[in-house]
């Protein structure tokens, strides 16, 4: 199921404030996994030649509206009324065509937005398949994206799984492409060798994590150890403060008594 990412932060922090412990929390990077998917570059730069030739049809269109205008400026002393009228309006109309052009092209609902989103969702399929895999695998409990709308103050790097997330695409990508059954036995005997690679990176990437949570635990355990000391401290010390003040002031009593008695 996919969330917002704020949504998922909000369920990832209710989830420990339930007492669950051991939570396994990933991330990837939507913006670079897309950027080195080869399919997706290729792709991106198609779009990018077709961008330039709508911003050349635009300029084009732009220029026979500027040449309108100027030969009605240098002729309207020549003109009559009712032809500067004409002129105009075709000045007028030619000048919609191109804002329609435009939006047709670049508006909120236009081919670069469409196009964009045709080249993008398939990639996102491919990563949104990934991570379900490699979640399930690994036992993460979530994967969030940092390239989303909220933005991530912090993240490790050991926490980062785009890297895998990207050769799993390749995996895939190659297996669709691969032909015959030596070619078949070789990929299989290279994913097999990437994944104990992955798996080697991931086992040492829990590791450094069980070292940090240790090791952070060691320093919350000393921080409340000395703060449990400091708060005897404080109340030995209000205690004995206050069996001093006491004292003085029965030595007070005592004494303003006897005055009164003479």
């Amino acid at each position: 199921m996919r969330l917002h990412f704020f949504s998922l932060l909000v369920l990832v922090v209710s989830f420990v404030a339930s007492g669950q412990r051991g939570v396994r929390i990933g991330y990837i990077d939507m913006n670079y996994i897309l950027e080195n998917v080869d399919e997706y570059s290729e792709a991106k730069n198609q779009l990018e030649i077709k961008v330039r030739k709508w911003k050349g049809e635009i300029d084009v269109l732009n220029n026979e509206v500027d040449l309108l205008k100027t030969a009605l400026e240098n002729e309207k002393v020549l003109l009559t009324k009712e032809l500067v009228d004409e002129r105009e309006e075709d000045i007028y109309f030619k000048e919609k065509e191109v804002i329609a052009y435009q939006q047709k092209r670049f508006g909120s609902g236009g081919d670069l937005i469409k196009q964009k989103q045709r080249l993008i969702q398939p990639i996102q399929d491919q990563v949104f398949n990934a991570v379900q895999e490699i979640a399930k695998a690994k036992k993460y409990d979530f994967i969030l994206d940092k390239s989303g709308d909220a933005v991530m103050l912090y993240s490790a790097d050991r926490y980062d799984i785009s890297d895998l997330v990207l050769r799993s695409i390749t995996r895939s990508a190659k297996r669709t492409q691969v032909q015959g059954r030596k070619a078949k036995q070789a990929l299989e005997l290279e994913e097999g060798n990437s994944l104990e690679v992955d798996k080697e990176l991931q086992e040492r990437k829990a590791k450094a994590e069980a070292k940090i949570a240790e090791r952070e635990r060691i320093i919350v355990e000393k921080r409340a150890e000395r703060e449990r000391i400091r708060q005897e401290k404080i109340k030995e010390y209000e205690e004995r403060r206050n069996k001093l003040l006491e004292a003085r002031k029965r030595k007070r009593d005592s004494i303003l008594a006897v005055k009164k008695k003479k």
